[in-house]
C-alpha cells in the first residue's frame, strides 16, 4: 500500500549549516571516527541548539565539542540524542486520540479522531460519534496537520549550552560511529612459470553508518584496537542495496601511527551511505613467488594442498605493511584470459615477513594415510604404526611437504625418512616424488600416558 503523508515542519532555531571540513577515520572493526568543523549560530545566555546531519549509528556518548575561537566562551551543559524518526507507524501512534484525515482508493475523505491503527485497519471516530473502521489496503492518503513533538526527520543531537556571546562561531565536533568498516582486497597475477607474482591492492570501504560524508579527508587504520564492552543502542536490521564505485587514481600514503599502520588518502573522497567503495591501496608491485605442495593428513587425508609463498620484503619487490584482507590469485591462459586459481585471507603482515596463500588442492597429486598396526607395550604405553602413500600423476617431479600432528606425550621410534620436529605436536618433512611416480613412507609412534 502506498502512503502519502503530509504535514508541516517547524524550523528549529539554531539549525546547523553543513560541515566546512570533515575527516573520517575508519577501522577494521565496525568503527569510524568523524571529526568535522561547522559554523554554528549561538545566542547569548542559556539556550538550545540542534546539531543535525549526524549518522544514525552514532555513539552519542563519544561526542566531543570544541569552540575554535579562544576569545569566546561556550559550555555544553546537556546533550540529548534523538533518533525517533518519522515513519507511518510512528505518526499513527503519535496521533492516537487526535484529529486526522484519510482518503481511500475511491477518493472518499474521512475525518475524525484516531482511536487505533494496526497493520490491517484504522479506527476513526467522526463528529457524530460514529465509529468507522477503514482497511489499510484501501487507504491511499493520510493527512496529519503537524509533525508531532518528539518526532524528527533525521537523527539529531540537541545541546543545551551557556554562551557569553551572540553570533556565529566555528566549532569542531568529533564522535564515533558504528556501521563503518574497511578491508584490504588483493589481486595477484601469477607468471607463466609460477615464479613471479604481480600484486595490486585495494581498500574496500563499507559505509552503513546512516550518513553521507562529502569531500572528506579519509584515513584508514590497520591493526586491532582494544574495545571496551558497552551497552549501546542496537540499530534496526534492514535489507540494503549496495552501490559500488571504483576509484583508480593515486593510492594511500602509509605510515606508522602508535602501534598501528595508518593509510591516508592524499585527496578528498566522498563516502555515500549504503555504499561499498574501492580505492587503490598502493601502486602495483612485483615479487618472487614459490609454489609449494602441502599434505596435512589430519586436515584432509586424501588431498594435497597447493599454496603460493612469497616474502614481503624490498629485496623481493615488496617490503610494505600489508593490511589483513582477501587475496585473489589469477593466472593468464595462452589466449590472455585471466583464470581464477583460488583465494584466501591474509592477516596483518609487517614487512620482511612471509605470506602463504592457500590456493586449492592439486588435481594430479593424491595422498593416503593408514594406521597399519597398534599395540600396547605396557600399562601406560602403546605404539601405532602408520603408512603414508604419496602419488604424483604429473609429467614433472614435485616436492611435497608433509605435516603430521600428534597429541599427548609421544616420540617417533622408527621411520624410513628424515624429519624435523616443528613444534610439540607436529613433525615436518619433504619428499621428492618423481613424475608419474609414488612413494610409500612408514613410521612408528610411541605414546605414553603420564
Amino acid at each position: 500500500m502506498k502512503y502519502i503523508i503530509t504535514f508541516f515542519l517547524f524550523v528549529m532555531a539554531g539549525f546547523a549549516v553543513s560541515a566546512n571540513d570533515i575527516a573520517v577515520t575508519i577501522y577494521n572493526s565496525n568503527l569510524g571516527v568523524v571529526s568535522e568543523t561547522r559554523s554554528l549560530e549561538f545566542e547569548k545566555g542559556i539556550n538550545r541548539i540542534a546539531f543535525t546531519d549526524v549518522p544514525s549509528a552514532i555513539d552519542a556518548s563519544s561526542v566531543r565539542f570544541e569552540l575554535l575561537n579562544a576569545s569566546k566562551h561556550l559550555a555544553i551543559l546537556e546533550q540529548n540524542y534523538v533518533y525517533d524518526l518519522v515513519s507511518s507507524y510512528q505518526m499513527y501512534q503519535k496521533y492516537i486520540d487526535k484529529q486526522i484525515e484519510l482518503v481511500d482508493k475511491n477518493g472518499n475523505i474521512y475525518s475524525g479522531i484516531l482511536l487505533a491503527a494496526t497493520a490491517d485497519a484504522v479506527t476513526l471516530k467522526d463528529k457524530s460519534g460514529s465509529i468507522k473502521i477503514l482497511l489499510m489496503n484501501q487507504i491511499t492518503e493520510v493527512n496529519f496537520p503537524v509533525l508531532p513533538e518528539g518526532l524528527i526527520t533525521r537523527p539529531t543531537l540537541f545541546w543545551k549550552y551557556a554562551s557569553d556571546f551572540k553570533g556565529k562561531a566555528d566549532c569542531n565536533i568529533s564522535y564515533q560511529t558504528s556501521g563503518m568498516n574497511w578491508t584490504a582486497e588483493y589481486v595477484g597475477l601469477l607468471s607463466a612459470d609460477d615464479s613471479e607474482l604481480d600484486i595490486s591492492g585495494w581498500a574496500s570501504i563499507n559505509n552503513q553508518s546512516g550518513k553521507r560524508y562529502t569531500d572528506a579527508t579519509l584515513k584508514l587504520i590497520a591493526g586491532e584496537i582494544n574495545r571496551a564492552n558497552a551497552n549501546t543502542r542496537g540499530r534496526r536490521a534492514e535489507k540494503v542495496m549496495y552501490s559500488t564505485s571504483m576509484d583508480v587514481s593515486a593510492g594511500f600514503e602509509e605510515k606508522s601511527f602508535f602501534e598501528y599502520r595508518m593509510y591516508t588518502l592524499p585527496r578528498k573522497a566522498t563516502l555515500a551511505d549504503k555504499e561499498n567503495k574501492q580505492i587503490s591501496l598502493f601502486e602495483p608491485a612485483q615479487t618472487k613467488a614459490e609454489k609449494i605442495f602441502l599434505y596435512k593428513p589430519d586436515i584432509n587425508p586424501k588431498k594435497v594442498e597447493v599454496a603460493l609463498k612469497f616474502t614481503n620484503s624490498k629485496e623481493f619487490g615488496l617490503g610494505m605493511p600489508l593490511p589483513a584482507g582477501r587475496f585473489r590469485l589469477f593466472k593468464a591462459d595462452d589466449d590472455g584470459s585471466k583464470i581464477l586459481l583460488g583465494e584466501d585471507r591474509i592477516d596483518h603482515t609487517p614487512k620482511d615477513e612471509d605470506v602463504t596463500i592457500k590456493v586449492g588442492y592439486a588435481f594430479d597429486l593424491t595422498a593416503e594415510q593408514k594406521m597399519l598396526n597398534q599395540k600396547r607395550i605396557s600399562s601406560n604405553t602403546n605404539e601405532q604404526e602408520f603408512e603414508i602413500l604419496l602419488k604424483n600423476h604429473k609429467d614433472e617431479d614435485v616436492t611435497i611437504v608433509v605435516e603430521k600432528k600428534f597429541y599427548g606425550y609421544w616420540e617417533i621410534v622408527d621411520a624410513d625418512f628424515a624429519f624435523k620436529k616443528k613444534d610439540a605436536n607436529t613433525i615436518k618433512f619433504k619428499q621428492k616424488i618423481e613424475k608419474n611416480g609414488s612413494k610409500t613412507l612408514k613410521f612408528t609412534v610411541r605414546f605414553t600416558n603420564r
